[in-house]
């Protein structure tokens, strides 16, 4: 039987089969998924950015693979993370904008998680950071995780306790006492993957750095003299610090020696608001909070020694919506087909063993604002008017070539159409926010000034 088993096994493995390929004769992966908040797809010295160092985050694509077609399915924060959680676009159950006046007291992510999945495979999950996706049956505790430390809302101060509703928590209870968020939440990780370290465990690692409010300690403002603008001094500190807190989990991993049976991925939660804190978008158009490339398109990095390829540029397009059922694979798990899930396994496709791409199109649909991805081309509407774009020629979609080819224009409104028959209306928020021409809604709003006398 043995020998009966370990053919079909081999046979699985030329074919691709994911699951059978990764889970075959091996222990179940550990899976650490880290998420920044607010980063801009032009920071990070693996991406081309010198100017703060990032050296930690940056050997995840010295030993992995760095994608530069790397998108998320919302350009603000609470709808990406619910995609992510999900594995499903979350335009299909409603969770299109952050949560707000108009959103229902029992507001939250109501769908089967990532967490949920992984602990039914035996897992041990916890979650340190920023949750965003709602409290009660919504808490982190209440949608698959064993351990939770952080703040339930979308935005908290780095080295001051916020009070009642945007209380730092440990499980249901406030802590008394912290230092930096950044490092707190690392820290944490760290406890995490001392008492499971002989079982699999799912670690989520949602840090709210890079978000505001501007907040760093000065010994990490200290590190960029050279930075003459007081706000883009502060972001560094932020950045340089959440880099530091990577490395001190990848330290923990080494430690354990847990680090080439870890499969691990890094992404920012939508693009920089730049205007807000300084984060930089590179050449891309746009910011956070729109559909332009600046607010979908992220740092996207992946590592797992020995099984993934190291040091490789990957310009396929993925998203966050795969990492769900691409953690499942390596834990074993199939995927099914009631589960609906829009992302796609990757691991095939970065073995090799299976050829083209994983999306033969992404999609974002933000109020009235509206894009889809396919191949090179890409279809760009804010709200006033479809714009069509060749990105590989035209990465900053500054060119709009609609009027010229008409045909592929036709194409994609198709395409975007049938998508969009999967999904529902927003279940709160203003369909018209962020449309047309209207700047970040997190830019501070200029004051008028005063007439003269």
């Amino acid at each position: 039987m043995r020998t009966v088993l370990s053919t079909l096994t081999a046979v699985a493995c030329c074919l691709g089969f994911g699951v059978a390929a990764f889970a075959a004769d091996t222990p179940k992966p550990n899976v650490l998924l880290i998420v920044a908040d607010d980063l801009g797809w032009g920071e990070l010295g693996c991406q081309g950015n010198s100017e703060i160092p990032t050296p930690h985050i940056d050997s995840l694509a010295k030993n992995g693979i760095r994608f530069t077609s790397g998108y998320v399915s919302g350009p603000y924060c609470s709808p990406t993370r619910a995609g992510l959680m999900s594995g499903r676009y979350q335009q299909r159950f409603g969770h299109e904008f952050n949560p707000g006046p108009t959103a229902p007291d029992n507001f939250g992510i109501k769908q089967t998680t990532i967490a949920n999945r992984l602990k039914d495979a035996g897992y041990a999950t916890g979650m340190f950071g920023k949750w965003h996706l709602g409290d009660g049956d919504s808490h982190p505790l209440k949608r698959g995780f064993d351990e939770y430390y952080g703040f339930l809302g979308g935005a908290h101060p780095y080295q001051q306790i916020g009070q009642g509703r945007n209380a730092i928590l440990r499980g249901n209870e406030p802590v008394d006492k912290m230092e930096f968020t950044t490092l707190d939440f690392a820290r944490e990780a760290n406890k995490f993957i001392d008492k499971n370290h002989d079982k699999p465990w799912f670690l989520y690692l949602p840090f709210n750095a890079v978000h505001g409010p501007m907040e760093a300690p000065q010994s990490y403002i200290d590190r960029f003299p050279k930075i003459t603008d007081n706000k883009r001094r502060t972001f560094a500190g932020m950045l340089s610090a959440m880099d530091d807190a990577i490395g001190n989990v990848l330290a923990k991993l080494r430690e354990h020696k847990l680090e080439e049976n870890t499969l691990i991925i890094f992404f920012s939660d939508n693009g920089g608001p730049t205007a807000v804190n300084t984060a930089s978008n590179g050449p891309l158009n746009g910011f956070k909070a729109t559909v332009w490339e600046g607010g979908v398109r992220v740092p996207f990095l992946m590592q797992w020694k020995g099984k993934l390829p190291a040091g490789k540029v990957d310009d396929r397009l993925v998203i966050q919506l795969d990492v769900q059922p691409t953690a499942l694979a390596a834990a074993g798990v199939d995927a099914k087909p009631e589960w609906k899930l829009d992302g796609v396994n990757l691991l095939p496709y970065l073995t090799g063993d299976k050829k083209g791409t994983p999306h033969d199109a992404l999609y974002w649909r933000f109020g009235r604002q509206r894009a889809i991805r396919q191949g090179d081309w890409k279809l760009t509407d804010i709200g006033d008017g479809a714009k069509v774009f060749n990105l590989t020629k035209d990465i900053g979609e500054k060119t709009d070539l609609a009027s010229q080819e008409a045909d592929k224009l036709k194409q994609l409104e198709a395409a975007y159409a049938e998508w969009n028959k999967g999904n529902v209306e927003p279940a709160w928020g203003n369909v018209n926010r962020g449309a047309g021409k209207k700047a970040n809604p997190d830019q501070p709003k200029k004051k008028k000034k005063k007439a003269a006398a």
